[in-house]
């Protein structure tokens, strides 16, 4: 598309003339090692266990006239699918000894303050989170913590009352003629600060598809409000998004909401305990009518039925924290899901319509923060299956898929995680 022609010409040029004469001043080197075991015991659906293992690598050069380079490489495994010998016997066995899942997890350069403003370029491979990454984040919640990096001009301005973000990211090349035959998504982000201990924003989101991922061409608007922060002992957050578009050489299109809130009151005792209240709705397809789309989320809402992709759907939740220690934290989550859209059958004269009530789902988590980089976590999670499970709802692959399972199904999710950065 034209926009992100313009977009990275514009960028390039400024972040060329900003690195004429930037001379190198100083270099960091950090990291991260995340290590998790996961359990699944899921009834009628089997069970599972695994490792999974993200390793990140990074260095920042400095530069001049603030001009900065970061370059961070990642690894995300399962134990046992990178052993180099699974032939133990006769050690002849070289599976992945050529295999190279080192991936470049964000390249980008930044220049700051240019030209005198607080305006801030970045170019490049980068992760990018809007708000509390209900729509995009950076998919690094529960588990599967693979990462989610973008590539893409980025532009900030920034002061203490305002903030500006516009953005244009490449989802798939297909080296066609330029801005054709891809997958875009270009975004602008707005915030106020002006009120105190609270933060106003307000977005438009365009996923822009001619025909690189799917077979027609479509274009998804997604528009929202977000308003978050603290009074007194009271915390909150809300956020509001509606989405309209259209698939090409279809009766389909996009018209649909989703909210997303919570509020919780931290009193002012021994343990410091939380409690808090929250629910969301993600609007289901009706006749002609896509469902919402839940973009590159990291909000998980279910250890079970489904990861950042859930839709269809209206999740209310309660819980409480504490602290016991300085180091120490504790968390007890109550989770209960029902159908938007309730899937529909039957034939001649006979019709049906499947319940709405999906289950329960209680967690409950704890961390040991060991020492200021090294973390150890826990968790137990425990699903009941209610009569809607076996009807298959159309709640899984931003609503498009169904879920389905027995309605006396409970299941049991269990974790033990470990991570340290430096």
């Amino acid at each position: 598309m034209r926009l992100f022609k313009v977009m990275m010409v514009a960028a390039l040029v400024a972040s060329m003339g900003a690195m004429a004469y930037a001379e190198l001043q100083n270099v960091e080197v950090g990291g991260a090692l995340r290590i998790r075991g996961n359990y699944y015991e899921m009834d009628s659906m089997g069970s599972d266990s695994f490792f999974e293992q993200r390793t990140k690598l990074n260095v920042k050069a400095d530069f001049t006239d603030d001009v900065s380079a970061f370059i961070e490489f990642d690894s995300y495994d399962v134990w046992g699918e990178d052993f180099r010998s699974v032939n133990y016997v006769t050690g002849l066995d070289g599976r992945a000894a050529s295999g190279d899942d080192v991936e470049v997890y964000q390249a980008y350069v930044e220049a700051n303050e240019m030209y005198g403003y607080p305006v801030r370029l970045r170019v490049g491979r980068q992760e990018m989170k809007f708000g509390s990454g209900w729509l995009v984040g950076t998919n690094e919640s529960s588990s599967i913590f693979s990462g989610l990096s973008f590539d893409a001009i980025r532009l900030d301005y920034a002061t203490d009352m305002f903030s500006a973000t516009a953005f244009a990211a490449k989802l798939a090349e297909n080296f066609g003629n330029f801005g054709e035959d891809d997958a875009d998504m270009y975004g602008i982000y707005l915030s106020y600060l002006g009120v105190e201990d609270m933060t106003i924003d307000a977005y438009w989101f365009l996923l822009y598809d001619d025909g690189a991922v799917l077979p027609v061409k479509s274009n998804l608007h997604t528009v929202g409000l977000r308003g978050a922060g603290v009074y007194g002992a009271f915390d909150y957050e809300a956020e509001v998004a509606y989405q309209f578009g259209s698939l090409s050489e279809t009766d389909l299109d996009w018209d649909a909401f989703a909210a997303n809130a919570e509020a919780g009151y931290t009193f002012d005792m021994n343990f410091m305990p939380r409690v808090f209240l929250g629910a969301a709705w993600f609007e289901g397809g009706e006749d002609d009518d896509m469902p919402f789309n839940r973009l590159f989320s990291e909000w998980e809402y279910t250890e079970f039925i489904s990861n950042t992709d859930m839709s269809n759907m209206f999740i209310f939740r309660a819980g409480v924290s504490a602290t016991p220690t300085e180091s120490v934290s504790l968390s007890l989550v109550a989770s209960y899901f029902m159908a938007d859209e309730e899937n529909e059958g039957g034939f001649w004269f006979w019709s049906w319509e499947a319940d709405d009530e999906e289950g329960l789902e209680l967690g409950l988590y704890a961390d040991y923060q060991y020492t200021e980089d090294l973390v150890f976590r826990a968790g137990y999670a425990h699903f009941f299956a209610d009569d809607a499970a076996d009807d298959g709802n159309f709640v899984l692959g931003n609503g498009l898929l169904p879920y389905a399972a027995d309605d006396d199904d409970n299941y049991h999710y269990a974790f033990v995680e470990t991570e340290l950065k430096f």
